[in-house]
């Protein structure tokens, strides 16, 4: 009789494993088909001389683009963008959580504040902008009513500055709402214990709150580094597909190269591109790995 039990329920155990396997199938088959083969295709095409000949030329493409001043110019302000527009992304949204999980009046108003941005089309969000920030918009009729001198925004240096302002009024509201989750979710027994050993705000948020709150950083860090690198479509609508240097990003190059039929320099560009971003992301994970570690146990 045992027996008998014993082989039915490892007949059910095989038979969860191979539903469990037939349900991962077609995920596999889609990751396969639109992400990896493509990659992989990506890949080649990197190492041919153009698309008709096939001449496999190496790492010659990537030393062509590497000295292309063009890519290097799109590297550095996109590089320049993320660096400065990321952790905004990140600190600004905690303090926000940190601020609507207290007892704030109005705190559900504050909430559909911030997140009203995402409901926004982003063709709406550029229209906006371009009225408040056009050589002869909103902002500069300000100015020059305080005395000021008017500044052509989107047409010098100053729109990085309009740029990041847009990102971050895109995507603080999401964040926020990421950060609030998590500070839910940190055990009230711990914070409880904190305040009656007597320990200060600051204490309890670098050596409490900052550990369980790992993870989500990471996530929201992840997050809008990828969404840094899609900036492309806010800049393009604001000044065309050839702004001035100062905003011309990653995207601008590959949308520009692509027109010209240089697949060769794309693919190069788009895996050194994905290179990139596959090492940040690890670095952000070891880190939190690192970092969590003591939470976790």
């Amino acid at each position: 009789m045992e027996k008998r039990v014993r082989v039915k329920n490892q007949c059910g155990k095989r038979g969860e494993k191979v539903f469990s396997y037939a349900c991962i199938v077609p995920s596999i088959i889609g990751v396969l088909i639109f992400f990896l083969i493509p990659f992989g295709i990506i890949v080649y095409y990197s190492t041919i001389n153009n698309a008709v000949m096939k001449d496999y030329v190496g790492l010659e493409n990537y030393h062509k683009l590497l000295d292309n001043m063009a890519f290097r110019r799109a590297a550095k302000n996109t590089a320049l963008f993320s660096v400065i527009s990321v952790p905004l992304a990140v600190i600004l949204p905690l303090l926000l959580a940190m601020l609507l999980e207290r007892c704030v009046r109005g705190k559900s108003i504050f909430r559909t504040f911030f997140l009203s941005p995402l409901m926004v089309p982003t063709a709406s969000v550029v229209l906006v902008w371009q009225v408040l920030f056009h050589n002869h918009g909103t902002i500069n009729q300000v100015v020059e009513t305080f005395g000021g001198t008017p500044v052509d925004w989107l047409k010098s240096s100053k729109g990085m500055l309009v740029i990041i302002l847009m990102f971050l009024w895109k995507n603080m509201g999401y964040n926020m709402i990421l950060f609030m989750s998590a500070l839910g979710g940190i055990p009230k027994d711990i914070i409880e214990v904190a305040d009656l050993e007597g320990a200060g705000a600051v204490y309890k948020f670098f050596h409490i709150k900052l550990r369980y709150l790992s993870p989500t950083i990471v996530f929201v860090l992840i997050l809008s580094l990828i969404n840094s690198f899609k900036i492309f479509r806010e800049v393009y609508l604001l000044t065309g597909g050839h702004p001035v240097q100062k905003l011309y990003m990653l995207q601008h190059f590959m949308n520009n190269t692509f027109e010209d039929l240089n697949y060769q320099k794309l693919s190069a560009a788009a895996v050194l591109f994905a290179l990139v971003m596959i090492v940040i992301i690890a670095v952000l994970l070891i880190a939190e790995n690192i970092f969590g570690k003591d939470v976790e146990n």
